[in-house]
């Protein structure tokens, strides 16, 4: 089993990277689909309402994802508080999916984290190779739009990213020859030369 992780910033490509890295035959493990998932289960969904108020549930029980992220992104300390009441919820329900995603998969499979807080979570001594996502800090705004998020709110995000990363980032959390890296900031066909390229040259040896 080969285990690659996705690190970048905000709206720098990883899923685009994921998605294409499946292309080569890959199998992704989407941490925010299995997120989503979480959140729609019941039990999930009744410890939110009493962690920030039964307003957060629509009429039919479900989780108010837009009210949810106005509570807990924001410039203030208790959008942190909030944020961390939130993963605390959330986060080991995900880990012990993405934990049993790997137990199962057979030993020739080629696994792609995509974690948003991946090597926050520890998730990097898992990955047999970590790609760095880079992308121009204009670009990464413009797709943020394209999400709906204003400036703001963009600004909010990339805040509670940052200030949760490892000192030293993804040098510190494997070697160098671990470390592999993707522009994602071009045209999708630029991205996808890239990512054959490194599938080829890393991954496919490997299977």
């Amino acid at each position: 089993m080969t285990v690659i992780g996705l690190v970048g910033r905000i709206a720098a490509g990883k899923s685009t990277v994921a998605r294409l890295l499946a292309d080569q035959g890959a199998t992704l493990v989407d941490a925010d689909a299995m997120a989503h998932a979480v959140l729609a289960e019941p039990d999930v969904a009744a410890g939110i309402a009493r962690r920030f108020g039964p307003e957060y549930l629509d009429a039919a029980g479900r989780v108010r994802r837009d009210r949810l992220a106005a509570a807990v992104f924001g410039p203030q300390p208790r959008h942190a508080e909030a944020l961390a009441a939130l993963e605390a919820i959330v986060h080991p329900r995900v880990r012990q999916r993405i934990a049993e995603t790997l137990r199962r998969a057979d030993d020739r499979e080629v696994l792609v984290l995509d974690v948003p807080l991946l090597l926050q979570g520890g998730w990097g001594r898992a990955c047999d190779f970590l790609i760095e996502v880079h992308c121009d800090d204009a670009t990464r705004r413009q797709r943020m739009a394209e999400r709906g998020w204003n400036d703001e709110q963009a600004v909010w995000r990339d805040t509670a990213w940052q200030r949760r990363v490892p000192e030293g980032g993804a040098a510190a959390a494997a070697p160098a020859a671990k470390i592999l890296s993707v522009d994602a900031g071009g045209g999708i066909a630029y991205t996808r030369e890239q990512v054959e390229r490194l599938w080829k040259t890393h991954v496919a040896p490997r299977s």
